[in-house]
């Protein structure tokens, strides 16, 4: 497979370096690997961190930034990061006012962050956990004990990050982020498998007139394979999946995420039809996002995360965000 690296061993702190020279709003510590708002911390703000492998860019390190994380501690790719970098991460985004983790739900992550928050609180430091864990798909998979955690991550770190923003105290932007994973639902499609730089070939075997339902964002199984669909038809399986699982009775916040190597052009064209089998559900939309935000490395396919909100939800969502990955308001 041609990839455009050196060697696969220094992938992520190449990458991490070059993060460093194109945002220099951002404190990059390559050999530690973490990734901090450079005004970090904020006077009277809860800090808000997150991470997880490498990989899924711009999830996490994309997203640090005024109005959404205040640091984001990158692991290898596809491996958890481990709890030293998000002690470090804590403790530089700490300004007195507590620290939120916020973790999605693969067992990597949610023991490395557990080792984390003890390791904080003995430093002094306030810590609240908020587990992501939005995905329909599957129940159990290779990576995780319960439901996995995916396109609503996006989610939670922008609606949080804006209460954090406003100076909410860390008990309730810990209670605003848990109300968003808790309204949130995702099911993703895989059309080509992804592949690591560390192998160098595709990490399963999809054949070419075959997709995956319900695939993972490391590339684990989902509910079935079947023979290609139409956009159209993906839509229709995807959202009525979700609904299976969530009955909004308010209107949803539509995320259409790319895995990776799908062109925006067939993603507006998947989020015409999602928004089609929305309205045949009587389901009302608030807003709609499309675009690679939680990836795959090189995957083909989408996800479709929707997230049931309220008034206020829906406030701190259209709050100003200023970061590499998501940007409004400013």
């Amino acid at each position: 497979m041609k990839m455009l690296i050196n060697v696969a061993e220094t992938v992520v702190a190449d990458a991490l370096r070059g993060m460093a020279a194109a945002h220099p709003e951002l404190a990059v510590d390559v050999e530690n690997r973490v990734i901090v708002r450079r005004d970090a911390p904020v006077a009277g703000q809860v800090g808000l961190v997150s991470g997880g492998g490498s990989g899924h860019e711009p999830l996490h390190g994309g997203f640090v930034g005024p109005g959404m994380l205040s640091a984001a501690c990158p692991g290898e790719v596809f491996t958890s990061p481990v709890p030293d970098q998000m002690v470090r991460a804590a403790a530089a985004v700490d300004s007195g006012a507590g620290v939120l983790f916020i973790v999605k739900n693969y067992t990597g992550d949610v023991l490395n962050f557990d080792m984390a928050a003890e390791l904080a609180a003995d430093e002094g430091i306030q810590i609240a956990k908020v587990l992501v864990d939005d995905d329909v798909a599957v129940t159990d998979s290779l990576y995780t004990a319960g439901r996995r955690g995916t396109g609503a991550t996006l989610f939670v770190e922008k609606i949080a990050g804006a209460a954090a923003a406003e100076g909410q105290p860390l008990d309730r932007v810990a209670t605003v982020a848990r109300q968003v994973n808790e309204n949130a639902r995702s099911f993703g499609v895989a059309l080509s498998a992804c592949t690591t730089p560390a192998k160098g070939s595709p990490t399963f075997d999809l054949p070419p007139g075959e997709l995956e339902l319900g695939v993972g964002i490391h590339g684990e199984p989902g509910r079935e394979r079947r023979s290609m669909m139409t956009s159209g038809e993906i839509a229709d399986f995807a959202v009525h999946a979700i609904l299976e699982d969530m009955s909004p009775r308010n209107p949803v916040l539509v995320l259409v995420n790319g895995m990776g190597a799908t062109p925006l052009l067939e993603l507006y064209g998947f989020n015409a039809e999602v928004q089609r089998v929305l309205a045949e559900r009587g389901v009302a939309v608030a807003r709609t996002l499309v675009g690679n935000y939680v990836t795959s490395l090189d995957m083909a396919g989408a996800s479709v995360t929707l997230c049931q909100i309220d008034e206020e939800m829906l406030r701190l969502w259209d709050a100003p965000v200023r970061t590499p990955g998501l940007r409004w308001g400013v």
